[in-house]
């Protein structure tokens, strides 16, 4: 039996309890993104911990070039797939732009909507400081609130690169402030992206709650990548954290240009495999 195995049958049910407890005993935190059910299905028979329906969705599954366009009823789509295909794995959604910031009467709805309509069992905000009452109102709900520092993809306009973040002084000390307020004010867990990894290893020392890096080093709680990465079905996607644990897109084109030729020259269906 793998590790993967052992640990999918010692808990049940992953919860925001459960991952404080694994912090605790230096247990690492496994994450990956999901958008629709069987893909879902897949990953959390595997054993993953966390599932995160990510606003990434609006890149890999909708082919745009930000995450900003995806809105929040595409959102609680990809969430409602997702959930339907998960029995263990703590499912985390995604707000998308526009539905939180600045207005926390909009941003609880939105958060409601997820827990409602979608299925997720808490949701992921972007920003720190700036977001504070977002966060709170939507805690008042007794809704999971994971918090999201660093690169953070919904501000690409304002940032102008998808470079790493917080490697000068004022920036990396204004991420530690947020992520300690982020904690304080009741947040459950962080993400951190694409920051030092130095950094990083010293937020994940400093908080008591779960710190999940991509492109963040080895030194934090968990660890978190897309999918579609991680299986090779992206191809011109390849920073330097990224690692590739399959090239799916290679052996999937293989595939089809098989039954191509299989069609083309009627070897599909043999006799055998008609009625």
């Amino acid at each position: 039996m793998s590790i993967a195995q052992s640990q999918h049958k010692e808990i049940k049910l992953v919860t925001t309890h459960q991952m404080l407890a694994m912090k605790q005993r230096g247990e690492k935190i496994s994450m990956l993104t999901a958008y629709d059910y069987s893909m879902a299905q897949i990953l959390d028979g595997a054993g993953i911990d966390v599932l995160l329906v990510g606003d990434s969705a609006s890149n890999v599954m909708a082919g745009h070039e930000t995450t900003l366009p995806i809105t929040l009823d595409q959102m609680i789509y990809h969430a409602q797939s997702v959930a339907r295909g998960v029995k263990r794995a703590f499912v985390v959604v995604d707000l998308p732009f526009g539905s939180y910031q600045g207005n926390s009467s909009e941003a609880l709805r939105s958060a409601i909507r997820i827990m409602k309509e979608g299925g997720g069992h808490g949701v992921k905000l972007e920003g720190g400081a700036e977001i504070k009452d977002s966060i709170t109102r939507i805690l008042t709900a007794g809704i999971p609130v994971m918090g999201h520092l660093g690169l953070t993809p919904q501000s690409i306009y304002k940032f102008g690169t998808y470079s790493v973040r917080a490697k000068e002084d004022d920036e990396a000390q204004k991420l530690l402030e947020d992520a300690r307020l982020l904690q304080e004010i009741g947040c459950f867990g962080l993400v951190l992206e694409k920051i030092p990894a130095a950094l990083a290893k010293r937020v994940a020392e400093e908080l008591t709650i779960p710190v999940i890096g991509i492109g963040a080093g080895p030194d934090v709680d968990g660890q978190v990548l897309v999918v579609h990465d991680l299986l090779g079905i992206t191809k011109e996607f390849k920073p330097r954290f990224l690692r590739r644990y399959a090239e799916l897109h290679d052996i999937m084109t293989e595939a089809v240009q098989h039954y191509v030729a299989d069609v083309k020259s009627r070897d599909f269906p043999s006799k055998e495999e008609g009625y």
